[in-house]
C-alpha cells in the first residue's frame, strides 16, 4: 500500500448546509458547510482581501474526514452588499469569523489560507490562538509597507505589460501614487468610473499571479463580481495598513508557535515574494516550511495544489513532519 499523502483535489461536492448572517444593519455574510457534519471543523479564508471563495475551494480537504467551513468575508462574493467599505476592517473580519464559529457551534478548527487569507488567519489566531487546531497558510502576505509597494510598482520589473496596462488609464501626475489614483477611482459611485478602475486591478493582480501565463486565472480575476469586491476592498485596506498596527503579524506570532503549522509558498510568488514566507519562517521556526521550487503565487498552480492537499492530509494523522 502507498503510504505517501494524497496529493491530488478531491471531488466536486456540493454543501449540505448553507444561509447568511446579518452581521449589523449594513453587512450580510454568506457561509456554507461541506463534507462530514461530525468531522474535523476546517475553516477556509479566501484571498484578496475581497475576491470570495469558489466552489472549487471545497476540493483541498479530504469530505469524509473535515467539516469544511467556507464564507464571503465582508464585501466580498456572495456577502452583501458587493464592495461595501463601511464597517470593512480587519477586526471587524475576525470578529466575523469568531461569529461564525459560534453560529455553528464548533469549539476549535483548523485555519486554511492562502495570500490576504494567510494575514487574516495570522490576525485570527493571534487574538484568538484557543481556537485554532493549526494553521495551513500558503503564499504569505504580511502587508507590510515593502509588500504594498512591491505590489504596486515592483511588479513592473518582471511583468512590465501587466504594469504598463494597470496604469494606463492613469495620468502621469497621478502614477506617483497609484493606490491613491485607483482608490479614489475604486470609490467613486459612477459605473462608468470604477468598473474600468476595477478590472484593471484584477487583470493585473490575474496576469502576475502564474509563473506561466494563464488566461483563465486572468478571466477570473477580471470578472465584474471578482474584481469589484477584490480592486475596492485591497485598496481599502492598503491605504490603512489594514487596520492593524505595523509590523503586528510578525511581532505577536509568539501567540501561536506552539500550534501545528505549515507554509506553502512557491519559489517565483510574484504577487507575495518568498521574502515575506522567509520573515513569517524565521519568526516560526516550529511551522513546516514548504518551498515550491516552480511555482508562483497562485493555489492552482500544480506544485501548490499539491502541497495544500498533502498538507490538510497530514492533519488527519498528526503528521507535521516534511
Amino acid at each position: 500500500m502507498d503510504s505517501r499523502p494524497r496529493t491530488e483535489l478531491y471531488p466536486a461536492i456540493e454543501p449540505y448546509d448553507s444561509g447568511a448572517i446579518a452581521l449589523d444593519e449594513v453587512h450580510s455574510m454568506y457561509w456554507e458547510q461541506c463534507g462530514n457534519p461530525n468531522g474535523v471543523p476546517v475553516v477556509f479564508l479566501h484571498g484578496g482581501p475581497g475576491a470570495g471563495s469558489a466552489p472549487s475551494h471545497r476540493r483541498f480537504f479530504d469530505p469524509a474526514h473535515y467539516r469544511i467551513v467556507i464564507f464571503d468575508q465582508r464585501g466580498a462574493g456572495r456577502s452583501k452588499p458587493l464592495g461595501e467599505l463601511l464597517d470593512n476592517t480587519t477586526p471587524h473580519l475576525i470578529a466575523d469569523i469568531e461569529r461564525l464559529r459560534t453560529h455553528l457551534g464548533i469549539e476549535r478548527w483548523l485555519v486554511f489560507g492562502g495570500s490576504w487569507g494567510s494575514t487574516l488567519a495570522l490576525a485570527y489566531g493571534e487574538a484568538h490562538a484557543q481556537r485554532c487546531l493549526g494553521f495551513v497558510l500558503r503564499g504569505i502576505f504580511l502587508c507590510r509597507p515593502s509588500e504594498i509597494e512591491w505590489f504596486l510598482y515592483g511588479l513592473k520589473n518582471i511583468f512590465p505589460e501587466a504594469w504598463a496596462a494597470y496604469t494606463s488609464g492613469i495620468g502621469e501626475s497621478e502614477r506617483g501614487d497609484l493606490l491613491g489614483a485607483y482608490y479614489k477611482r475604486l470609490t467613486d459611485p459612477d459605473p462608468a468610473v470604477h468598473l474600468p478602475a476595477a478590472r484593471a486591478w484584477g487583470t493585473y493582480e490575474g496576469s502576475c499571479s502564474t509563473l506561466l501565463p494563464s488566461p483563465d486565472t486572468v478571466a477570473y480575476f477580471a470578472n465584474d463580481n471578482v474584481a469589484i469586491g477584490l480592486a475596492r476592498m485591497e485598496a481599502h485596506y492598503f491605504m490603512h495598513d489594514i487596520f492593524l498596527p505595523r509590523n503586528s503579524l510578525l511581532d505577536n506570532v509568539g501567540k501561536i508557535r506552539n500550534i501545528p503549522a505549515v507554509i506553502v509558498q512557491g519559489r517565483y510568488d510574484a504577487v507575495c515574494p518568498i521574502v515575506s514566507a522567509d520573515d513569517l519562517h524565521r519568526a516560526w521556526p516550529e511551522a513546516q516550511y514548504v518551498v515550491v521550487p516552480n511555482a508562483g503565487h497562485s493555489a492552482w498552480e500544480p506544485g501548490i495544489c499539491a502541497e495544500l492537499v498533502k498538507a490538510t492530509e497530514r492533519f488527519k494523522f498528526g503528521d507535521y513532519s516534511a
